[in-house]
């Protein structure tokens, strides 16, 4: 009989910590619009900077693969850098370029209320190092 308790109260305690463990971490596909969002701002600045119209581009990022998720704190809010790798392909009018396994880096900010994530970047300018954050979509 006793052990018999065991066995379920064991199984009580198993079912109430994945139960409680199942909203940590970030979303894959919310990874991967982080991602896109990232990339899509690098084009935009390079872009500029090299004084170019480059043409409107559908970025597909696909196979995202994360190999680490550490929790941080940025502007007192819960956040995460994540790692890993991810294919992508751009389509353009008239080709197409696919890459694999490239490397990422992303940091995303979850929200006060908990419903939305932000893409954070780190930023330098002549009043120091602060982050910058975009809703990501």
């Amino acid at each position: 009989m006793k052990r018999w308790v065991r066995v379920v109260l064991s199984v009580m305690l198993v079912g109430l910590l994945t139960a409680c463990g199942g909203n940590s971490g970030v979303p894959k596909n919310l990874v991967g619009k982080a991602i896109a969002l990232q990339v899509g701002q690098t084009q935009q600045q390079l872009s500029q900077q090299l004084k170019l119209s480059l043409p409107k581009s559908a970025l597909n990022i696909d196979r995202v693969n994360i190999a680490t998720q550490t929790p941080v704190t940025i502007q007192d809010l819960p956040s995460y850098k994540v790692t890993g790798t991810y294919d992508f392909t751009l389509k353009l009018k008239t080709r197409e370029a696919t890459q694999s396994d490239n490397p990422f880096e992303v940091y995303v900010q979850r929200q006060r209320e908990g419903k939305t994530w932000r893409l954070a970047q780190q930023q330098t300018n002549e009043n120091g190092t602060g982050w910058v954050t975009w809703l990501i979509e």
